[in-house]
């Protein structure tokens, strides 16, 4: 039996052809976040922000007021604003945690409701490769087995088949899942290493049943490694991300798995195996008009030395200015 086709705003989003370019209007709200997912990996930074606007409108239903918020939130963390997106983020997670289906873990941690970006944490350990070993064993960061819950089907808190996990409506599931790991991004883009593992362990339980929370959660673990130098660790998450993406229908999600496997090639000290293993990567992005990946990826290159990629950094980083975004080119050597 053929699957059948994806709205064309949920594919540009999460499908196998993304883009931004002759995106029909959004008729409903849940069209409107698929659309600005789809501006924002385009780099049309300006153009998502103001679908996004209209979101976060108190009229719109909690749950994709919360995802427009992480949504906001990625876009400004994506230009190194971490700090900043934390606020967004952190109003997308207290709105989550107001949906009362809301299937949380049933530990003490996640049982207090959603976290404040801006609270200090109690106890928090000195990020280190061992906080990490400890937090975060790869190989048990979804269960057991991490592909399990992607091949067997999504299920519900009850054991029911839900909806499509890519294509069908959000739930408050995605929401809180999208909110934490992207506070989770937050605190590692402010060096607080130990508070983005305390924020994605409770992530963990929910995001087996949500293959795309699933990838964002081994792109955060692996990119909390790096911080640390536990290129192990990292290379461990992003290869599973790696396969995971494989698995789904999204490019965009594929791409990015494949950078950050690149970049944790990298770290481990095998530049020219990262340097090959990026460079499908910028073929790809330039492909789909992947902008901001193109630009990490030119960056990542240019760090190991292909000629070219620091001025194609530069050319990337002030289209991005143009649409709307604020990313640097390479430092000048």
């Amino acid at each position: 039996m053929v699957s059948p086709l994806p709205p064309v705003l949920a594919a540009a989003a999460f499908g196998p052809a993304p883009g931004a370019a002759g995106l029909p209007p959004a008729r409903t709200p849940l069209e409107r976040w698929h659309r600005a997912v789809a501006l924002g990996g385009a780099g049309r930074f300006a153009a998502a922000r103001a679908e996004l606007a209209v979101l976060a409108r108190p009229g719109t239903a909690p749950v994709l007021r919360s995802l427009a918020l992480s949504t906001t939130a990625s876009l400004v963390r994506q230009s190194g604003r971490h700090a900043a997106a934390a606020d967004p983020d952190g109003r997308a997670a207290a709105l989550a945690g107001l949906v009362p289906d809301l299937a949380r873990p049933t530990n003490s941690a996640a049982a207090s409701g959603p976290p404040s970006a801006a609270a200090p944490v109690s106890g928090e350990a000195a990020p280190g490769s061992a906080a990490l070993g400890e937090a975060t064993p790869a190989a048990a960061a979804l269960g057991a087995s991490p592909l399990g819950a992607w091949t067997a089907g999504a299920r519900t808190a009850d054991g029911a088949a839900s909806p499509d996990p890519w294509f069908g409506t959000p739930d408050p599931i995605d929401a809180w899942c999208d909110a934490l790991t992207g506070l989770a991004a937050d605190a590692l883009g402010s060096a607080r290493a130990a508070l983005a593992l305390r924020l994605l362990a409770r992530v963990r339980e929910p995001a087996r049943t949500r293959p795309r929370a699933a990838i964002r959660l081994h792109w955060v673990t692996a990119e909390t490694a790096l911080s640390v130098g536990d290129h192990g660790t990292a290379l461990e998450h992003a290869a599973v991300a790696v396969e995971l993406g494989a698995q789904g229908p999204s490019t965009r999600h594929r791409v990015k798995s494949a950078l950050l496997l690149a970049a944790a090639t990298a770290a481990s000290g095998d530049s020219a195996r990262a340097a090959a293993m990026a460079e499908p990567v910028a073929g790809d992005c330039a492909a789909y008009d992947l902008l901001p990946l193109r630009w990490a990826t030119a960056m990542l290159r240019s760090g190991l030395g292909v000629a070219g990629a620091a001025d194609e950094a530069a050319e990337c980083a002030a289209l991005l200015r143009a649409r709307g975004g604020d990313f640097p080119g390479p430092a000048p050597s």
